[in-house]
């Protein structure tokens, strides 16, 4: 397989499950409405559109190359909040019942988060799709390595 077509097939792995939560949040809007007001923040009906917004843009920018790591650092940031704001595992007393587990729930879900985080963070300081010459434009294959010698 060529090194293009890995990448682009893993940042579609990364990124897949964020369109279809987006549009769970549309459709399911006051359910996803008094999970935003469970947690600390005030203003969940801004918090949650934002976080649609997120869900639905930053995907398409990480799968096409066009602004990947702006995008990829933007949905790790909006990763970590959710983890830390809404599945603080550490506040439920049953981690180690047997059984089902709120804590071990959250758990895993904040563990989720900080797993795609790590992939985000992969978009973020490795190779980019989409290679650009210092302008910012598309560069052609070969074109960048004969700028960057000359």
């Amino acid at each position: 397989m060529n090194e293009r077509l890995i990448s682009l097939v893993s940042r579609l792995c990364l990124v897949c499950l964020f369109p279809p939560s987006a549009l769970d949040k549309l459709i399911h809007r006051k359910e996803a409405l008094e999970q935003a007001r469970s947690g600390p923040l005030p203003g969940a009906p801004l918090l949650l559109d934002a976080a649609i917004a997120v869900e639905m843009v930053a995907p398409i920018c990480i799968v096409t190359g066009k602004y990947d790591r702006a995008a990829a650092g933007m949905l790790a940031g909006f990763c970590v909040a959710t983890a830390l704001l809404y599945h603080p595992f550490w506040t439920y007393g049953d981690l180690s019942v047997r059984g089902k587990s709120k804590g071990r729930e959250e758990l895993w879900e904040f563990l989720k988060n900080f797993g795609l985080v790590g992939g985000l963070l992969l978009v973020i300081f490795g190779k980019p799709l989409v290679e650009t010459d210092a302008g910012g434009h598309r560069a052609r294959p070969g074109r960048l390595a004969a700028r960057k010698t000359s």
